[in-house]
């Protein structure tokens, strides 16, 4: 009788530790909304490289993905933004989550977790996070040159099987 006592209340114990432990592993997440001065951060970086391609290219984002990601890539191909420029490296991931928020309907939260914070897309109300600001500086700042185009599709096959099938496909 003690002994299934013993091991009763050692399985209400281990319950209540994986329950509380849970409620941390949530409690360390937050998702916001972008704040004002987020939001204006960005913008910034949209600007600074839509004047930089302006300037440099004679050519301007419009949001079609075709025509922003070759930008994106000639800048980089003519060292208009050079490997160590993590902040204009992060504006290209600015342009390319903007691409990848039009087609995937995803939107820009704030995403806080124990290592930080972040700006992040987030496929409707789910756990299904991309982090695009990041996805060209943390390759380029270590010497990894892979395409503009390959980065973006990457992204995007991560999210498009989630997305729901239209009528009649």
């Amino acid at each position: 009788m003690r002994i299934g006592r013993h091991l009763s209340m050692l399985r209400f114990g281990l319950l209540g530790l994986l329950l509380a432990l849970s409620g941390l592993a949530s409690a360390e997440l937050e998702i916001s909304q972008l704040s004002y001065i987020d939001r204006g951060y960005m913008e910034q970086q949209r600007e600074t490289l839509n004047d930089l391609a302006a300037i440099k290219l004679g050519r301007k984002f419009h949001g079609d993905r075709n025509n922003d990601l070759s930008i994106l890539q000639a800048l980089l191909d003519q060292r208009l933004v050079r490997d160590d420029q993590v902040r204009e490296l992060q504006a290209m991931g600015v342009i390319m989550g903007d691409l990848l928020a039009k087609e995937l309907g995803m939107d820009w939260v704030v995403y806080e977790d124990k290592a930080g914070r972040s700006r992040a897309l987030r496929y409707q109300l789910t756990d299904n996070f991309l982090f695009p600001m990041t996805m060209v500086s943390r390759r380029r700042t270590v010497g990894n040159t892979t395409p503009i185009t390959d980065i973006y599709q990457k992204a995007y096959d991560i999210i498009a099987p989630l997305r729901q099938p239209l009528p009649f496909q």
